[in-house]
């Protein structure tokens, strides 16, 4: 698996998520659809489970207009690695057993990394949004 070529695919999918990002509804269904796809395979996906579901909720609580202290560079990379673990046509497409979600998990690794200080920023929110309620 060819680190350039994986980073290549993706600039794609993040090139759709910045022209998806301008209707919140369709980016929602999106989230969605990652969330159903990750729940159904949990068992292939435990290395990075833990990755995807914040990245999710990110991506979820700003589709929904809950959350929007995020760069645009940020929410754009964020649904791009959605769109990728979605799409059924990446580099290594997800039927091929024990192989399927290596290139997914490589993405949503790199954007992890990549949105790590906007992640802490939007947990600390979370937890703030939790304090919040209990009250």
């Amino acid at each position: 698996m060819e680190e350039s070529k994986l980073k290549s695919s993706f600039k794609k999918f993040t090139k759709t998520a910045q022209q998806l990002l301008t209707d919140k509804n369709k980016t929602l269904l999106k989230v969605k659809d990652g969330i159903t796809k990750a729940s159904k395979n949990k068992d292939k996906l435990t290395a990075i489970w833990d990755k995807m579901q914040l990245l999710f909720a990110l991506a979820k609580d700003y589709a929904n207009g809950s959350y929007n202290d995020v760069s645009n560079a940020s929410i754009v990379a964020i649904i791009g690695s959605l769109l990728y673990f979605i799409s059924p046509i990446d580099v290594i497409p997800d039927f091929i057993l024990g192989l399927g979600f290596l290139d997914d998990a490589f993405i949503i690794g790199y954007v992890f990394n990549k949105v790590a200080k906007e992640l802490d920023k939007y947990q600390k929110w979370k937890a703030n949004q939790k304090d919040i309620i209990s009250i």
